[in-house]
């Protein structure tokens, strides 16, 4: 884990989670200490699909899809420090909880998503992560979910 990348580019994030537009959710990831934490940075754009419907004339990025931002920010942290880029990686869900919302995401933020391991080093790994725009809380939430590599 000592010669990780600190940061993933939108290139090794594709290498790493297999989300493509429109539900990939995080635009780099910086600040990566492998095994242990990482920063995803989300752009927030008023041409996102989900802002059609939520909501029309009053977009604000739904809450499910801030968490979502989070897990894929920290499988990304993950697969950079299992050296998983181009295995073709699987992350699934297992469980979220004590998910609180505090402000609203607008187009225009940019959404800073902090994720830190809580236990790791097997398929299942735990996290708490928090959203924040600017120095303001957005979101936060604990986390699991399962690494998987497809069977050949």
């Amino acid at each position: 884990m000592t010669d990780c990348p600190k940061e993933a580019d939108i290139h090794l994030i594709q290498r790493i989670i297999p989300h493509r537009y429109p539900f990939l959710l995080v635009d780099k990831v910086i600040d990566i200490v492998p095994g242990e934490s990482a920063v995803g940075l989300k752009n927030v754009t008023f041409n996102e699909p989900h802002f059609q419907g939520h909501f029309p004339g009053a977009p604000i990025m739904p809450g499910v899809t801030i968490i979502e931002a989070m897990a894929q920010t920290a499988a990304v942290m993950v697969g950079v420090s299992l050296d998983m880029a181009d295995k073709n990686m699987l992350v699934y869900f297992m469980n979220i909880d004590k998910a609180k919302f505090r402000r609203k995401v607008v187009p225009g933020d940019v959404l800073e998503l902090h994720v830190r391991a809580t236990r790791g080093g097997s398929k299942v790994w735990k996290f708490v992560g928090e959203a924040k725009v600017g120095a303001e809380a957005a979101a936060q939430a604990e986390f699991s979910a399962m690494m998987d590599l497809p069977k050949d």
